[in-house]
């Protein structure tokens, strides 16, 4: 059922908008935002330059933005979304010409104030006009040939921008976030199991090629496989990396070397500490039980989300809230598989941990319009 069917006295105006945000989900926001302020802090040795203190100043204006955000009625972002969506595809297309080039991608918009990476917005915009699509669209065609094809192509078309730069970590979100969206829809499970079935025919059959006549990757990319799976097999070269990154994690124990303690980081053995790999900073330092209070923190976040979504009436704020929460979800779940071995490394940051401008304010303006459903939802008189 739309927003727009239900009597506007039963959604809160005003002031009184203040009341009705969820303040625990502030609260957990503002937790996990926290620690990464303390492990940047510690990272740098002590010091809140060069990471902490830009990264506080960008949260206050993320946290000043998601207020906003959330004080704006659900139904103007509903109307917003295909307008927004253009919006990042234009940004994406800009990016290409004219980004900003860094760690051999170009990816970056430079603003002055702050570089925006418009693959971040792209995340949002693409769960925002899913949520619209679904919402429009008669439930009894959800899963109907024709009217999957639409959302599939809506997905794609941001994600081959995202590969150009090139972004294989992004790119591989927005497939999977849009992917959570219509799943969430209700489309029905066979198209994901054909998918899924296709893809794992696909790695079979490159896996298989390999030193045949056919073969269907360079050399070079399949040496990149043989060191995901082992390390070890060249530890100084494409597996150094992992190869730290898992000595760190060990080296916590249960309850970590303590705060700037870590030598992985401090004598800088470990890349990108204040990045893609401050998780196994944290580790490191706070140990196991630091890693699960992070984790624990996350999974409340989410539940949060999932509750809020589960309460509302209005179709395209439950999947809009979904679709958030679950592309949150991958962010820390690519994130911690990736340091941990479990995963290939993408390059994809710790969700408002890991230092970063433009992936702090977009998250915390994607959890603006997470509020802005919970705030605006219809409720009974």
């Amino acid at each position: 059922m739309s927003y727009l069917e239900y009597n506007r006295e039963t959604v809160p105006t005003g002031l009184s908008k203040v009341l009705y945000v969820n303040w625990a989900l502030v609260v957990l926001l503002v937790a996990v935002c926290g620690v990464g302020f303390l492990m940047l802090f510690s990272v740098a040795g002590g010091s809140l330059d060069p990471w902490a203190g830009p990264q506080m100043k960008r949260f206050a204006l993320g946290l000043v933005m998601m207020f906003i955000v959330a004080m704006v009625p659900i139904y103007f972002w509903r109307n917003m979304a295909l307008l927004a969506y253009l919006g990042s595809l234009l940004l994406l297309v800009y990016v290409e010409f004219f980004g900003d080039v860094g760690m051999g991608a170009q990816r970056w918009i430079d603003l002055g104030f702050i570089r925006l990476q418009p693959s971040e917005v792209a995340k949002i915009t693409l769960v925002m006009l899913l949520a619209a699509y679904y919402d429009w669209l008669d439930v009894g065609k959800t899963s109907r040939p024709l009217w999957v094809l639409l959302p599939v192509f809506i997905i794609l078309v941001p994600t081959a921008l995202v590969l150009k730069q090139p972004d294989l970590g992004t790119a591989i979100l927005l497939v999977v976030g849009g992917a959570m969206v219509m799943f969430c829809a209700g489309v029905h499970w066979l198209y994901f199991g054909v998918v899924i079935a296709g893809g794992v025919g696909l790695v079979s059959t490159v896996l298989a090629s390999r030193g045949t006549t056919w073969q269907l990757l360079k050399d070079y990319q399949f040496r990149r496989i043989d060191t995901f799976l082992d390390p070890e097999s060249d530890p100084l070269g494409a597996g150094y990396h992992i190869t730290q990154s898992k000595i760190a994690l060990g080296s916590g124990g249960w309850t970590g070397r303590g705060l700037m303690e870590g030598t992985q980081s401090r004598l800088n053995f470990l890349p990108e500490k204040h990045t893609d790999f401050i998780f196994t900073t944290l580790a490191e330092e706070f140990g196991f039980i630091g890693g699960v209070s992070l984790l624990v923190l996350y999974v409340l976040i989410i539940v949060f989300c999932v509750a809020s979504a589960l309460k509302n009436r209005d179709r395209f704020s439950s999947l809009l809230i979904l679709g958030i929460a679950g592309t949150f979800f991958l962010f820390f779940a690519v994130n911690m598989s990736m340091v941990m071995g479990l995963a290939p490394v993408v390059g994809v940051p710790l969700p408002l941990v890991s230092y970063g401008g433009s992936a702090m304010i977009v998250l915390l303006g994607a959890f603006g319009l997470v509020q802005s459903a919970h705030v605006h939802r219809p409720r009974g008189r």
